[in-house]
């Protein structure tokens, strides 16, 4: 069992501890350790990869050549819900520009910030969502949003947003 310093009261590193334990200077599993260490925090975090470093005697450098070759990984806190907007040609022509910055202006996102400071949404503009009959459209989480209007992002976000007033 690592005892390394840092975030020791924090539950989520004795987690990480004993997937660890089970894969002690493994270095073929880098890649599932990654994974599971991402599912554990919900990203890498920096006192993450150092332990992983440590335990399976592997390079930082490597890791984080690993975390960020591979689109999976995140090496920031990412929000509850994701969405994840179209910026391809169809997207755009039909004015997926203007629902990106509705998005943004809606969630307070400036400066390039991508996820908000109470870690609710994450912003992810992508190239294409696959949904270029129903252009400009948007996915948060699993659910499709086609043919936006600007008017619309508001009253969707707001679905998200009472859907954690009522677990709160």
């Amino acid at each position: 069992m690592c005892n390394c310093s840092g975030a020791s009261n924090d539950p989520r590193f004795e987690k990480l501890d004993s997937l660890l334990d089970q894969n002690q200077q493994s270095r073929g599993k880098l890649i599932s350790v990654l994974q599971e260490t991402q599912s554990i925090f919900g990203y890498l975090p920096v006192q993450a990869i150092d332990r992983i470093s440590r335990q399976l005697k592997i390079p930082s450098s490597e890791i984080y050549g690993v975390a960020t070759f591979y689109g999976q990984f995140h090496l920031k806190p990412r929000g509850k819900h994701i969405i994840r907007i179209c910026t391809g040609t169809a997207c755009h022509v039909r004015g997926g520009g203007k629902i990106l910055e509705i998005l943004k202006k809606e969630l307070g996102l400036d400066g390039g910030q991508l996820t908000t400071g109470d870690l609710l949404f994450t912003l992810e503009p992508v190239a294409c969502i696959g949904a270029c009959g129903m252009a400009p459209a948007m996915v948060v989480d699993e659910d499709v949003y086609g043919r936006l209007t600007p008017d619309q992002v508001p009253v969707i976000l707001a679905r998200y947003k009472e859907g954690e007033e009522r677990v709160a």
